[in-house]
């Protein structure tokens, strides 16, 4: 390391350690205090045991919402005064030829034409900017549905085709699923990692614009000492009500928040696992992830990867960096309450596993934090559910046990009266209460502010104002609902109950009542009881507890309202929970709804069935076979029990039809190039009568008379014969002749 860059390390580290201690005094002060309030507001009657365990829980909660307000009074100021957040290198000027990167965009059963319909707006974006010859784009697929596959493979022929020869675009579809995502990355990095300088991450919704790539490749090759930089993408595209709830304050409270933990972290930062860029060469030597020993909830593959690889590049002695100020990187949010929190639970599920990890020799502290942080962001909820409980342990308690005024032992002479102050939880409940609501007036302040500067219209404020208001009085019946769900999910994890991780569904599909009915009924059953309980104990104590328990008993209803698009487009019209990217859309997402439009026109032209059921398309539409062939590695014949399998799955599929294959078969049939070839000359033979279930057109008398010799001849053959022409680094670029 250069010294300059030395001694510029050297100002920015002890710059945050005098910032982290300001910051744990801020944090831990107050909570104390707090704490010791709440111990003078519990009655007491519930026993010492009771009143310890109450005042440590709220003080740890104080804590976690503390932490959360002070970040975003920092942030705020750092917008204000607009200081510049972060010590680094301005971007290089210049980028070598050395400075490739890979642009990798791992996919699990996702939505095809949304994939593609973003990756080709990046691509395009990427060679605008004049990018296009130092970035190479890969499409790593895990995906497990036999249709979903074969559309993929389609989109990217069809994509590489339109695309010409610059940017590059490679499609590669792994064999073995293994450690899942981290898994599917540290495939590509191992294969193909050699090859470039660095790697950007996107997640299947993601999109970059090229600019914005092209910076971050110039402040890396600036700054070599940092392994990753995090931007911080904004939420777009979605219209249910939800999604416009999450946009709208992603935009507005988000860039406070973001500033104020870049401001902490400095170089010690975390990664979020897509929307980054990576310096390869230390991410393949140091950030393995390792397999956790033993069993129960904690052990196996790592599935939180990103908080890890980012703790592990740290150890390494590289920085990690977040971006909060680069535009230009964009996400998209789940539509509905029901997706997020099948979302949020595979994410509990591996911030849980950090417990284990977050003891592991040379990682730094500020990363241990960061691990404590990411199992608070659900445990919290947990701790609030135990405070409630607790509180209503201690009105059983006051309501039927009786007081003891003199104490055992008989050496007393007067009564000990107790000495409480119920009027402090009324401050308590405002302290609290201000401390999570005041950083949405610090957000919704820099927002009108700099809204007016440009526009000077005072509709446009009134609207900010009037959306903030909105999403705040639906984040409160919304907060019970995940404060519920992510505790169930936390006490899942400990007690070892795994879940599967699935492709994310991403449509603005509304839900239907029984969905709603189905997902929300024990948990609105079970709010109402409470609230009668609450109510013959103590009506003031059910009215305290009513806030919480709202929600819950209006979450059917409220999960359908949010997940309501047209409710969202109402809104929009209106004027409310608009946010920048609507008023004014940048080109790529522009054009990623416009292809979008047009792959689903196409998509329509096509017959039913092979619309339907991309297996059935595969085995019967010629150029889908013939490209999906010519991507197929031969697999070993060797075993005979392995080719009599696929002979009888062959049999099967003619002699039944595709419907009556199940997914597991289809998957079998789509690895096997040899079946796929086979059973594609032996469907176009069949009869007309028998190929009514695979879509096939009637064919000529001439056609019809072809039959195979031996089915196991008919493998794919050649890869020049498939039209397949391979580049230098290995990958097969398929020419689809006559498409």
């Amino acid at each position: 390391m250069k010294q300059g860059q030395s001694e510029q390390v050297r100002r920015w580290r002890g710059k945050a350690w005098r910032r982290r201690l300001v910051l744990a005094v801020a944090v831990l002060v107050p909570a104390v205090l707090a704490a010791q309030a709440m111990g003078q507001v519990l009655p007491p009657w519930g026993g010492r045991w009771l009143q310890v365990v109450m005042v440590v829980v709220f003080g740890l909660l104080f804590c976690w919402i503390s932490f959360g307000f002070w970040t975003a009074l920092v942030g705020f100021w750092s917008l204000i005064t607009d200081r510049r957040p972060l010590p680094l290198a301005p971007p290089a000027k210049n980028l070598s030829s050395d400075a490739k990167t890979a642009v990798i965009m791992p996919i699990c059963n996702e939505d095809v034409v949304r994939v593609f319909a973003g990756l080709r707006a990046t691509c395009l974006s990427v060679r605008h900017s004049g990018m296009g010859a130092l970035c190479d784009f890969f499409i790593l697929s895990d995906t497990t549905q036999a249709g979903v596959w074969v559309e993929e493979e389609r989109a990217w022929a069809r994509l590489r085709r339109e695309l010409g020869e610059m940017p590059r675009l490679f499609y590669r579809k792994r064999r073995v699923n293994t450690k899942k995502k981290s898994g599917n990355v540290a495939d590509f990095c191992r294969r193909f990692g050699k090859g470039y300088r660095y790697m950007v991450v996107l997640d299947a919704d993601s999109i970059m614009q090229g600019a914005t790539l092209q910076h971050m490749v110039a402040l890396m090759e600036s700054n070599p000492q940092a392994g990753i930089m995090q931007t911080a993408p904004a939420a777009v595209n979605k219209d249910t009500l939800l999604a416009r709830l999450q946009q709208f304050s992603n935009r507005v409270y988000g860039p406070i928040f973001t500033r104020g933990l870049a401001s902490w972290l400095l170089g010690d930062g975390n990664y979020w696992g897509h929307n980054a860029i990576i310096r390869i060469a230390p991410f393949m030597e140091y950030c393995a992830l390792p397999r956790l020993k033993g069993r129960g909830p904690f052990a196996g593959d790592i599935l939180s990867h990103d908080f890890v690889e980012a703790a592990l590049m740290r150890r390494a002695g590289y920085e990690v960096w977040l971006l909060p100020d680069l535009p230009g990187s964009y996400e998209e949010t789940p539509p509905t309450i029901v997706d997020e929190l099948k979302r949020d639970r595979r994410w509990c599920q591996g911030n849980l596993q950090h417990l284990r990890i977050m003891g592991a020799h040379g990682i730094h502290p500020v990363h241990r934090t960061l691990f404590v942080n990411g199992v608070m962001s659900y445990g919290a909820a947990l701790f609030w559910v135990f405070f409630l409980v607790l509180g209503f342990m201690a009105l059983l308690v006051e309501q039927f046990a009786e007081p003891v005024y003199f104490p055992s032992g008989g050496s007393h002479l007067f009564p000990k009266w107790p000495i409480y102050h119920p009027e402090w939880a009324l401050s308590l409940f405002t302290l609290s209460l201000f401390m999570l609501l005041f950083p949405k007036v610090l957000g919704v302040a820099v927002a009108g502010v700099q809204h007016w500067r440009t526009t000077h219209n005072r509709h446009d404020i009134l609207m900010l104002v009037g959306g903030a208001l909105l999403e705040t009085l639906l984040s409160v019946l919304l907060a019970p609902i995940r404060m519920y769900f992510h505790s169930k999910f936390v006490l899942m994890g400990l007690l070892g109950l795994k879940t599967a991780w699935g492709g994310q569904r991403r449509d603005d599909n509304a839900l239907t009542w029984a969905e709603a009915v189905r997902f929300f009924g024990v948990a609105t059953i079970l709010a109402f009881f409470l609230a009668g309980a609450a109510y013959h104990l103590d009506p003031f104590y059910f009215w305290w507890l009513l806030p919480t328990l709202a929600g819950l008993m209006l979450s059917i209803p409220v999960a359908v309202w949010t997940s309501s698009a047209e409710m969202g487009r109402w809104l929009r019209s209106l004027g409310l929970l608009v946010i920048k990217e609507e008023v004014d859309p940048p080109q790529e997402l522009v054009a990623l709804h416009s292809y979008q439009a047009r792959l689903l026109h196409d998509q329509a032209q096509l017959p039913e069935l092979w619309r339907r059921d991309g297996f059935v398309a595969c085995m019967t539409d010629p150029h889908a076979n013939m490209l999906h062939a010519a991507l197929l590695r031969k697999l070993p014949s060797d075993d005979p029990r392995a080719v009599q399998r696929f002979v009888a799955l062959r049999h099967k599929a003619l002699d039944r039809g595709p419907n009556n294959l199940n997914a597991r078969e289809k998957m079998t049939l789509l690895k096997d190039p040899v079946s796929v070839k086979a059973l594609h000359l032996a469907i176009w033979a069949l009869p007309d009568e028998k190929a009514v279930s695979w879509g096939r057109p009637i064919v000529p008398a001439a056609v019809a008379s072809l039959r195979t010799k031996d089915e196991g001849d008919a493998g794919p053959g050649r890869p020049e014969d498939q039209g397949v022409q391979h580049t230098g680094q290995g990958h097969a670029a398929v020419v689809v002749r006559g498409s």
